[in-house]
Formats: structure tokens, C-alpha cells, sequence
């Protein structure tokens, strides 16, 4: 007997477990398998609405307690960096970028260790062993790179992202780096370096993953120029963090059979 996937890709939604950004909210997820020939069109499609990329699996923010999750892209040519960014790109002008398959080496896995104990010990990924590492970085059945940041002189790793590149801009899927050299601000870097890539490329945009008003783990990402935000099912120029109170009130949520009604899919049918 022949089994087929079926045309239109299927929705679930995740048990409800603790928000890591917001203090006593509940988080849930609506998502689908990425996979077939299609994989690649659907995940340029969704991720055009705020769907976001783990392995296998197209992933959105779906919570009963609000919309406080919202997508968030660079628009490069609205970019350009601050003078606190100028400067990271000089402390950082000894890193070497370098472009590879989605394939994990021991190298990496150790850097992974040490910047999440060092950064987020208590964090869903803590006790990630060398195994589901690798399952991260190569279970991609799209296009994705590994980039990574070697110290020109000595050849050291400091810095890893793994990248889906899209057919209008790359996808930061998940990045880390050497905890130690704080003051270099590599997170910064690392995104300043793709808004670099995205413009080689020609590509308009770089998807940041989500923007949390009112938590100090995303605040960072307020501070790119030409920063957009999914709001609402559009795109549109990030507004001051006061306006985005509403999505933080339980009344702001719609349900679920209309969100996944309100989403656009790519045909399918040729692929």
C-alpha cells in the first residue's frame, strides 16, 4: 500500500507549560511538520507569518494569556548601525566568518556546553547532550548553514549560528558564543554580521525570532534600526513598547481554529 503526506499541512497545538519570558504566564505552541518536497515553500511561507524553524517542526506562539510573542525581521535597507554598534564591529574586526554545511562537530558541541552553562543553566536545553545537539544543527530538510566566527590569529571558535537561508532574507535560527568575552558583545555582532550576509545575498530581511514587550531578554532586539514586527497578521515598523500593552491582556488571544483559518498556504500540489 502507498502512503502519501497529505496536501495541506496539519496544526497542533502544545500543552500549556511556563512562559520563559513573562513571570507567572503560561506558553503555548502552534505548529506542524516541515517536511516533503514542499518543506521549502512552506517555510518561506510561514515564516513570512511569524513561524519560526526548530529542526523538523514550524513553530508558532499561541498562548491563552496573550499575544505577547511577536515576530521580528531587520529590513536592511532601513538599517543602519548606532555608534554603539560601530564600535562592536571594531572590537570584533578579528573574527573570521566562515560558511558550512549544517553538519556538528565536537568543537561546536563544546562552546554549545559552555555557553549554556554559563548562560542559561536552567533553560530548556540545558541537559542537551552531544546527540540532540546534532540532531539540532543537521535535521533541516531545507537550506541551512552552519556561520561560524574564528579568531583570525589563532583559529578558535567564539561564535556559532545556525542559519536558514529563505527566499527574501535569512533566518537566524539559533546562535551562542564564547560567554568569557562579554564585553565584545557577540550577540550584537552576530546579528550586525547577517544584516552583512542578508545584503550580500541581496535578500531584504533578517527574521530575528520573537520580541517580548516588557521582558529584559529581548530588549536587546528594540535596538536594530528598521526593526518589523507580526502583528495583528502583518508586518510593520516596530511602535514604542508602550503600544504593544494591549497584546499582553488575555482578551487580545483568538481561537485557535481561527488562527490556523487565517493562515496562508503556499500550493502545494507540484512539489
Amino acid at each position: 500500500m502507498r502512503h502519501t503526506l497529505p496536501l495541506a499541512p496539519q496544526f497542533y497545538v502544545t500543552a500549556p507549560q511556563p512562559c520563559p519570558y513573562l513571570a507567572g504566564r503560561m506558553e503555548r505552541k502552534l505548529f506542524t511538520a516541515l517536511q516533503g518536497q514542499g518543506a521549502k515553500q512552506l517555510n518561506d511561507s510561514l515564516s513570512k507569518q511569524g513561524f519560526r524553524r526548530s529542526q523538523n517542526v514550524l513553530y508558532r506562539p499561541s498562548c491563552t494569556d496573550c499575544t505577547a510573542c511577536l515576530s521580528a525581521r531587520v529590513r536592511v535597507d532601513a538599517f543602519s548601525p548606532s555608534r554603539t554598534q560601530r564600535r562592536v564591529l571594531k572590537r570584533n574586526s578579528y573574527l573570521t566568518r566562515r560558511a558550512t554545511s549544517p553538519w556538528a562537530t565536537e568543537e561546536q558541541f563544546d562552546l554549545f556546553r559552555t555557553y549554556l552553562d554559563a548562560r542559561h543553566a536552567d533553560g530548556g536545553m540545558a541537559d542537551m547532550d552531544v546527540f540532540e545537539f546534532a540532531a539540532m544543527v543537521e535535521e533541516t530538510p531545507i537550506r541551512t548553514r552552519v556561520i561560524e566566527y574564528t579568531d583570525a590569529a589563532t583559529g578558535e571558535l567564539i561564535a556559532v549560528c545556525l542559519t536558514d537561508i529563505l527566499d527574501d532574507g535569512v533566518s537566524m535560527v539559533y546562535s551562542f558564543y564564547d560567554p568569557e568575552r562579554e564585553r565584545d558583545s557577540l550577540g550584537t555582532y552576530i546579528i550586525l554580521d547577517h544584516i552583512e550576509i542578508a545584503r550580500e545575498a541581496g535578500l531584504p530581511f533578517v527574521y530575528l525570532g520573537y520580541w517580548v514587550p516588557g521582558s529584559p531578554k529581548m530588549g536587546y532586539k528594540a535596538r536594530f534600526k528598521g526593526i518589523e514586527l507580526f502583528s495583528k497578521g502583518q508586518w510593520e515598523p516596530m511602535r514604542p513598547e508602550e503600544d504593544y500593552e494591549s497584546e499582553l491582556h488575555p482578551a487580545s488571544t483568538d481561537p485557535i481554529a481561527e488562527q490556523v483559518a487565517n493562515i496562508s498556504l503556499p500550493d502545494l500540489r507540484d512539489h
